[in-house]
């Protein structure tokens, strides 16, 4: 079973920039189409940056032209590069495989504030 950890989230003030990695155990990470979500309080959990095994990218709308998503399948990671952050990406961030998802794992808090 693969174990996935989130990691970089933090404060920061709208406008700002934050980098999110998401390390995964097993080598059958560079075989996944990989995904970030995230869930903010009282919300559901939503898609919003998807990356094939080819490198293709595919984003929310909410966050076209803002985030990035990025992949090292030599280090079993992968990336959300968020620029222009505003108050409504404040949420928990979770990565995870797009299809037969693996167990969730803690995520990473990422709050956006002045």
């Amino acid at each position: 079973q693969v174990q996935l950890v989130e990691s970089g989230g933090g404060l920061v003030q709208p406008g700002g920039s934050l980098r999110l990695s998401c390390a995964a155990s097993g080598r059958a990470f560079s075989f996944r189409d990989m995904g970030w979500y995230r869930q903010a309080p009282g919300e559901q959990r939503e898609l919003v940056a998807a990356i094939t095994t080819g490198g293709r990218t595919n984003y929310a709308d909410s966050v076209k032209g803002r985030f990035t998503i990025s992949r090292d399948n030599a280090k079993n990671t992968v990336y959300l590069q968020m620029n222009s952050l505003k108050p409504d990406d404040t949420a928990v961030y979770y990565c995870n495989a797009l299809h037969w998802a693996w167990d969730w794992g803690q995520g990473t808090q990422v709050t956006v504030a002045s």
